[in-house]
C-alpha cells in the first residue's frame, strides 16, 4: 500500500465524521432541529430533517466504506449546497459558510480522485 491510500482513506473517515456527528444531533434533538429549520422558513421541516437525516448518514456510510463513493460525495454536496444557502448566508454565518465551502472543496477531491485503494470500490479511478 501507498501513503496516498491511508491518506485518501483518513480523509473520507474525517469527512464522513462531521456529516455522522450532524445526522445523530438532528436524531437526538429532533424537536430543536425542527425548531430550527422553521425559523428559518423550511416547509414541511419533519420531511426535510427525516430527508437530512437519511443524506448524512447514508452518505457518511459510502465515505467510510468507500462504496458508491462518488454517488454518495455528490449526494453530499447537493446537501450542502441546500443547506448552505438556506442556514449560512446571514453574515453572522461566515464561518460557517466557509466551513461548508472547505467541505465541498473535500468531497470534489473525492469525487475527481476516488475513495483510493482501501475501499470497496477498490480505488476506480476517474472516468
Amino acid at each position: 500500500m501507498r501513503t496516498e491510500d491511508f491518506l485518501a482513506l483518513a480523509g473520507r473517515l474525517f469527512l464522513a465524521l462531521i456529516f455522522l456527528a450532524s445526522a445523530f444531533g438532528k436524531i437526538t434533538n429532533f424537536d430543536a432541529t425542527l425548531k430550527y429549520m422553521e425559523a428559518h422558513g423550511m416547509p414541511m421541516t419533519p420531511l426535510f430533517c427525516a430527508g437530512a437525516i437519511a443524506l448524512e448518514a447514508l452518505g457518511g456510510v459510502t465515505l467510510i466504506l468507500g462504496y458508491l463513493t462518488r454517488w454518495g460525495a455528490a449526494a453530499l454536496i447537493g446537501f450542502l449546497v441546500a443547506a448552505t444557502w438556506i442556514f449560512h448566508t446571514a453574515p453572522d454565518q461566515r464561518i460557517a459558510l466557509l466551513k461548508n465551502l472547505a467541505i465541498i472543496g473535500g468531497l470534489l477531491q473525492v469525487m475527481a480522485y476516488g475513495p483510493g485503494a482501501l475501499s470497496l470500490d477498490g480505488g476506480d479511478k476517474p472516468r
